[in-house]
């Protein structure tokens, strides 16, 4: 019996949050096809469905979302771990639509603000013409910002100690070596942490305090 009830936790969880593993699935799919991409065909083919400056400028609705099928550095198992932790919960906690809401705020207006502070850099020539068609993809911005949005998940005043070491683990990163990609991060928890007219009213804050206790008893 106890062999059967852990296959059924883990299939009632999945169904729980299908956008979540229906997007992992689909990050599975893409990264098997782009380890089997040469080298000077996956650059290329994964320009093309970048965020860049050009690709912005030409087909901006086409790169929004392709750009988050794909997952930067072709390594999906970690993705695993974060999706089920962040992205899983916080479906569960807000509905689907909810939370697709925040990720696609967090990924779209994170990665234009970013793109848009690249293109004043170019401009004013403090950074380079070449960077226009720099690779520029994934689902990190999506990530930080439903990270970000789980602070009002949890109750006070853990709710707090969340919300310092989301700071540090994504504004670090930008004040010890700042790039563009890493205002992007902070910028998506910015926005993440701005959706809270959509999460107010969405049940009960989560108490770590109570849950151990009721482990407890």
């Amino acid at each position: 019996m106890r062999i059967d009830r852990g296959p059924h936790r883990v299939w009632g969880y999945v169904r729980s949050a299908p956008g979540t593993y229906v997007w992992l699935g689909i990050l599975f799919v893409t990264t098997v096809a782009m380890h089997r991409m040469s080298p000077e065909f996956e650059q290329e083919f994964l320009r093309q469905r970048s965020t860049n400056l050009h690709e912005l400028s030409q087909h901006p609705l086409r790169v929004l979302v392709t750009s988050a099928m794909w997952i930067d550095g072709g390594i999906w198992l970690p993705y695993v771990v974060f999706y089920s932790v962040f992205h899983a919960q916080a479906e569960r906690w807000l509905g689907t639509l909810r939370w697709l809401a925040v990720a696609a705020a967090a990924h779209v207006l994170a990665t234009l603000i970013s793109e848009g502070a690249l293109w004043l850099a170019i401009r004013d020539g403090r950074a380079p013409n070449s960077e226009v068609n720099t690779l520029d993809f994934g689902v990190s911005y999506a990530l930080a910002g439903v990270v970000a949005v789980l602070t009002y998940r949890i109750a006070s005043p853990w709710r707090y100690v969340y919300l310092v070491v989301v700071l540090i683990v994504y504004t670090y990163p930008l004040v010890a070596a700042p790039t563009y990609t890493e205002l992007g991060h902070f910028l998506s928890v910015v926005i993440g942490l701005s959706c809270y007219p959509l999460v107010r009213g969405c049940g009960k804050a989560w108490n770590p305090k109570e849950t151990v206790d009721s482990h407890r008893g």
